[in-house]
């Protein structure tokens, strides 16, 4: 028999809504089920690679069942690990004060946004979305995990600073991303990357985006990025998505600089929710042409959602 982890949620928490927040949840090993509306993965764990499957049986409380047994200090690190995952350190208090800065999202009850496990994740998953299509984006996250991941899971750091640049290219598919993934991994391997100091409220946010410009393959729109997924809305990251929204949704005309311009001064207002209120509008837009995106499938509307038609 596998552990079965109860996990306490903020009261305002739903699960369909706040895995579908963001692309990453199609995203390999990622697997949301539309029928049963529950979060499939594996996690690596001090013993080794453990299944969960993660479903809301009630409100304000999460069920983690897993494939195997799990130690005490394995139940810990799953806990924490899917915490991250769903953001679950943000508190209604959080939430409301996005509201109060804006109210469109009130009724939904949109705020969280999903991201990865661990930071090193995220930061892979970022790199393997720029200067790509979306479908590019799920097929390079598909063969790191098929060819890297050790039974299903995302590459450790270890094991991606140990892979050979050809191998990355060749198995993998991520092109010219290859050396900087390795420099990458190498970094949070060899414990060059302070995640306490990044993630820290006492840290400035753009003390946090020079930094990571400074990093392997780290551009102004990664950075961005990641800023919102350590937790940091302060910031919009955008790329050629954000300057079609701007174009074919707000209405915004000129060269790419000056929808910029324009963007960062229609979202101005929102303060340090920025990349929030920004991110819901585009997320909004994708449902009105797609459905909900709880019932996205991976391998069919979920793997396009960012197409030009849309």
């Amino acid at each position: 028999m596998g552990t079965t982890l109860n996990i306490a949620t903020p009261a305002d928490f739903d699960l369909p809504r706040d895995v579908c927040s963001y692309g990453y949840f199609v995203l390999a090993p990622n697997r949301w089920d539309v029928q049963s509306q529950s979060l499939t993965r594996p996690l690596n764990l001090h013993d080794g690679p453990a299944k969960a499957s993660i479903t809301q049986p009630a409100k304000g409380r999460l069920r983690a069942g897993f494939d195997r047994p799990l130690s005490r200090s394995e139940q810990a690190q799953a806990r924490a690990k899917i915490a991250r995952m769903l953001r679950l350190d943000e508190a209604e208090d959080h939430t409301k004060a996005f509201h109060r800065a804006d109210p469109r999202w009130k009724r939904s009850g949109r705020s969280r946004l999903f991201r990865s496990p661990t930071l090193f994740e995220d930061i892979v998953k970022t790199v393997t979305s720029c200067n790509v299509t979306w479908p590019g984006t799920v097929n390079m996250n598909t063969q790191l995990v098929r060819h890297l991941g050790r039974k299903g899971c995302f590459p450790t750091p270890v094991r991606l600073a140990r892979t050979r640049p050809g191998t990355l290219r060749g198995r993998c598919r991520v092109g010219y991303r290859d050396q900087r993934l390795i420099e990458l991994a190498n970094l949070f391997h060899t414990g060059h990357i302070d995640e306490h100091w990044l993630q820290s409220p006492a840290t400035p946010d753009d003390d946090v985006f020079d930094f990571l410009k400074t990093l392997p393959g780290i551009g102004p729109y990664a950075a961005g990025n990641i800023l919102m997924l350590l937790g940091r809305y302060s910031r919009l990251a955008i790329d050629t998505e954000t300057i079609r929204h701007g174009k074919a949704v707000l209405g915004f005309t000129g060269s790419d600089q000056q929808i910029t311009t324009q963007l960062n001064a229609h979202y101005e207002p929102f303060g340090p929710f920025k990349f929030k209120s920004y991110w819901f509008e585009l997320w909004a837009h994708y449902e009105t042409k797609q459905g909900p995106s709880h019932l996205w499938k991976r391998e069919e509307t979920a793997t396009a959602f960012t197409a030009n038609n849309l």
